[in-house]
């Protein structure tokens, strides 16, 4: 098959109408009699009768690596299993032909010719919430082929409804293979998470040289089972190292790269998700020192004013403020004068005497509670 990206196109076809089934309800003799006594009377209008969702015009697909990924959405509701209208599975139909062939063809045409390639299950469209999904794999060899897919709702009696729009695909056999993620080459810093992946080797029908344009990073969090369909990096990836910038420490995340390979009319397909590395982030970063601090002796006697400017990090939780009246004494010796955090940048000493000199420092502590190294030391004499 040729190196070109998949093409996806949706055909609606004209599809003949299907006969509807009408219940015959045999009245009763009390019915007859009362349909007799109010003859030439209107009846109050009924309600028209709920049906659910019997097929989709909203079938859609991607390659993925050797794989075409289908999905749909979900019906908003079923019926028991008594109504004709009840969904009980959704069948997967493919056909094979010649990207040449003609687009159109009729539903029959297509039923006549398909293959039914699998069934999603009564269980997974209970399970579904926004959209259904079915994977293909493919054996990507011979000559190029489009596949036209389909799929169909049935009901609990086998009956089948109408076939979905046709989803058009042209896969391509020259993707390249997954990336490697190296796990033991996650840096955490307190700004970002780097990822290293060894490049692939070959495409996935064993051929080289590569077929790869880049790369796309995904994250998925701690209780998000999929991996999303939108990747970290807003451009494709050109080496083989990315840093996620935008993390919460304390959050659990999972990581995939896909390496992105040039398919027909110049398309881009992915690959097949590379290993998985998961990262725990934890903040072992403290703080800088807060600083400069500058003091004042209070108007009124005996109190010394304590200034310093607010730290730059975000998680700042609040600050330490000690004093000493011996400046060579060690820090972890002095005494801390607040017993919370303060949260303001301004701290009153207000137990100093008159004529002794005092000094002092400030340390910040973060949300994590590491903390920081002390700020330069101040003195101040008491007036």
């Amino acid at each position: 098959m040729d190196a070109r990206p998949s093409r996806l196109r949706k055909l609606n076809p004209k599809f003949p109408r299907l006969m509807q089934l009408r219940w015959i309800i045999l009245p009763t003799a009390a019915t007859l009699l009362l349909s007799f006594s109010g003859c030439g009377k209107r009846r109050p209008p009924q309600p028209p009768l709920e049906r659910v969702q019997q097929r989709t015009e909203l079938l859609s697909g991607v390659q993925r690596g050797n794989q075409v990924m289908l999905s749909w959405p979900a019906p908003l509701r079923n019926a028991p299993n008594s109504s004709v209208q009840s969904i009980r599975r959704i069948d997967v139909y493919r056909l094979a032909e010649k990207p040449s062939a003609p687009l159109a063809l009729t539903e029959e045409e297509f039923s006549a010719r398909s293959n039914l390639i699998g069934s999603v299950t009564y269980d997974q469209i209970k399970d579904a919430k926004d959209q259904l999904t079915y994977t293909d794999t493919l054996e990507l060899a011979g000559q190029p082929t489009r596949l036209r897919y389909a799929v169909r709702y049935v009901n609990q009696s086998g009956q089948r409804a109408a076939f979905s729009n046709f989803l058009l695909i042209e896969p391509a056999a020259r993707i390249a293979q997954p990336p490697t993620l190296i796990s033991n080459s996650n840096d955490i810093t307190e700004t970002g998470i780097a990822l290293n992946w060894q490049p692939p080797t070959a495409n996935i029908d064993g051929s080289t040289p590569v077929n790869l344009l880049g790369y796309n990073i995904y994250r998925t969090s701690e209780g998000q089972p999929e991996v999303g369909q939108t990747p970290l990096n807003s451009g494709l990836i050109e080496g083989t190292q990315f840093v996620d910038k935008n993390f919460k420490f304390g959050d659990n995340y999972r990581y995939v790269v896909r390496s992105v390979s040039l398919g027909t009319e110049g398309a881009q397909v992915e690959s097949l998700n590379s290993n998985a590395i998961s990262v725990a982030p934890k903040d072992i970063f403290p703080p800088s020192p807060p600083g400069p601090v500058t003091l004042a002796a209070a108007a009124a006697p005996g109190r010394i004013s304590i200034f310093f400017p607010a730290n730059p990090e975000q998680d700042v939780a609040g600050y330490n403020i000690y004093r000493s009246t011996d400046p060579n004494l060690p820090r972890d010796k002095w005494t801390k004068l607040n017993s919370t955090l303060a949260t303001k940048t301004t701290f009153l000493d207000n137990n100093v005497e008159s004529g002794k000199t005092y000094y002092y420092y400030v340390t910040a502590v973060d949300q994590s509670g590491n903390v920081s190294n002390p700020s330069d030391v101040k003195s101040e004499t008491v007036p």
